[in-house]
């Protein structure tokens, strides 16, 4: 495989996916991009902020082992960290962190994808270590942490989208430095530590220590997290994660996460109560613990603490609440979780796990790879069972590829943000938003789109047949990804019931059809709701609709 840079080949541009001889044989060599193809490909663009686009150029590093990502962050200093993408390609779209912004002119981002090391959760005698890039769906469905660090499961379980919780990783929820994280407030309430590394060692923080105000952290040059270090459960211990938030899958107006232990005599023995979206960062509510420990938990020390823990924050007004709601929902969500972790405690209260399987790490065979912002570079594919070699440059999302070139235009284009879930596809069996995953990133991958859930011959798969029965889409624009999403859900829980249906669908939003009809169509896909005569025309479907409106939280 040559490497070596040269200038472009304009019959190397081809979009046409097949494997015809005609074409020349793609030698992925890295070369300049063809503007023609690309026009966003430049730093004069006028319009940085439309979301359904990477406006920015920068350069593109793929290590595959953790010495290799260390050396790249060393000789790049401006460079950001790339893991799941939830966050950073967010914010590029949005103009609020560029690589390389107020540093050094070369603009890069280290995909660290395809670093095993850090993916995966290890029990030891001392506890657990969690890789830093370990899906946030890992740790949702993980036995081990519902049933030693359940807070810390119940926190992955609230975050967010399933598609983002596939694809965002426990480090990057860390080091995005959000008061409103979600696993931040579990990680303090259980002393974790953050184990940071670079070319000149390792060395272990709290992981309180990284946080210094919204979006910052802590870290050195050239460091990154590389895991998470939780102390071994001891004695009689609960603990308990509550969030509110505007719907299921969004930033928390206040989440709380609380962890109790309980001494021989019936007495709280120590008590860690931490609430995140209630100030800079995650604060900790020293005047509630201190009402609690060593005390017993008489009927009205919950409420005590909480009324406490309310006096100690600091919160603001913004977009998603106002501080006098957080305050009071600060109170009702510590008494809550102060009383459910005491419930673990004594054992009077049963830890219900969420049902599902943990994102298959699919390893691609792939060397590592250095491409500058204005270059290009030739990816494998196989979308949709059929191989293909495409030429892609760094800041080309797989949605665009997809519906551009590839012409698969069943993903649709929605919030560009990992909103809405119109885009979502699957890469290597899980889903995933097309709008979030850069082209270079799937280099190796299987990529499957609406356009590949029928069988060959063209009979549509059973769940798409039962979204029809059931008239469970109107314009048909959010279809798509309903559908993949359902399709997962199914392999993941063949009999899931309605709450699981609703809360796997979390991400997916509908503004025309109401909830109640997808819901049916999975049900009846799995032969769980009687079938039904069929609707004819799309008029009963328009009033059936209208009357099963929902929100969508």
């Amino acid at each position: 495989m040559d490497h070596g840079r040269r200038t472009p080949d304009a019959s190397r541009h081809s979009t046409n996916p097949t494997n015809s001889t005609n074409r020349p044989s793609p030698d992925r060599g890295v070369r300049a991009p063809d503007a023609s193809r690309n026009p966003t490909n430049s730093t004069n663009s006028t319009n940085p902020t439309n979301t359904h686009l990477l406006a920015h150029s920068f350069a593109y590093l793929r290590p595959t082992s953790l010495k290799e990502a260390l050396a790249m962050l060393r000789e790049h200093p401006d460079a950001r960290i790339l893991a799941g993408g939830t966050n950073v390609l967010v914010d590029m779209k949005m103009e609020e962190a560029q690589p390389g912004q107020g540093a050094t002119p070369a603009e890069s981002l280290v995909d660290i994808t395809h670093v095993r090391e850090l993916v995966g959760i290890v029990e030891d005698p001392a506890g657990i270590r969690i890789g830093a890039a370990t899906p946030i769906r890992t740790l949702a469905v993980s036995a081990v942490l519902w049933r030693e660090y359940t807070a810390l499961a119940e926190a992955a379980a609230a975050f967010g989208s399933t598609q983002v919780a596939m694809r965002g990783t426990i480090g990057g929820n860390i080091c995005n430095g959000s008061p409103a994280s979600d696993t931040v407030p579990a990680l303090l309430a259980f002393g974790a530590e953050a184990i940071l590394a670079s070319t000149q060692g390792e060395r272990v923080v709290p992981v309180g220590d990284l946080l210094v105000s919204p979006g910052k952290v802590r870290l050195r040059d050239g460091e990154m997290l590389v895991g998470v270090r939780l102390p071994k459960s001891v004695g009689k211990a609960g603990s308990a994660f509550l969030k509110i938030s505007r719907v299921r899958a969004d930033l928390a107006k206040v989440n709380v996460a609380v962890r109790l232990t309980r001494d021989e005599a019936g007495r709280c023995a120590t008590a860690r109560i931490e609430l995140g979206s209630v100030g800079p960062t995650v604060v900790r509510a020293r005047k509630s613990e201190l009402l609690l420990t060593k005390e017993e938990m008489t009927a009205g020390r919950p409420l005590a603490a909480a009324e406490a823990a309310a006096n100690d924050i600091q919160p603001i007004d913004d977009v998603r609440s106002t501080a006098d709601y957080r305050k009071r929902a600060a109170i009702a969500l510590v008494h809550d979780c102060v009383e459910l972790a005491w419930a673990r405690c004594t054992g009077t209260s049963e830890v219900s796990a969420q049902r599902g399987a943990s994102p298959q790490i699919v390893k691609r065979e792939l060397p590592s790879l250095q491409v500058d912002a204005d270059e290009s570079v030739d990816i494998s594919l196989t979308v949709n069972g059929e191989a293909m070699e495409i030429d892609v440059a760094p800041n080309e999302l797989l949605l665009n590829v997809l519906r551009e070139r590839l012409e698969l235009t069943g993903a649709k284009y929605g919030c560009g943000v990992g909103e809405c879930g119109a885009c979502t596809i699957w890469l290597d069996g899980q889903p995933a938003l097309g709008c979030l995953v850069l082209a270079l990133s799937a280099d190796g991958a299987d990529v499957r789109t609406i356009e590949g859930l029928a069988a060959p011959d063209g009979t549509l798969d059973p769940l798409q047949q039962a979204f029809i029965d059931e008239n469970a889409f109107q314009c048909g624009y959010c279809t798509p990804g309903m559908l993949m999403m359902s399709k997962k859900l199914l392999d993941e829980i063949p009999q899931p019931t309605e709450a699981e249906i609703r809360e796997y669908l979390k991400g997916n939003h509908c503004r025309c059809t109401g909830y109640a009809s997808i819901t049916r169509a999975v049900l009846r896909a799995v032969g769980r709701v009687a079938d039904a005569p069929r609707v004819e025309g799309r008029t009963c479907g328009l009033r059936q609709g209208a009357r099963e409106k929902e929100s969508v939280g």
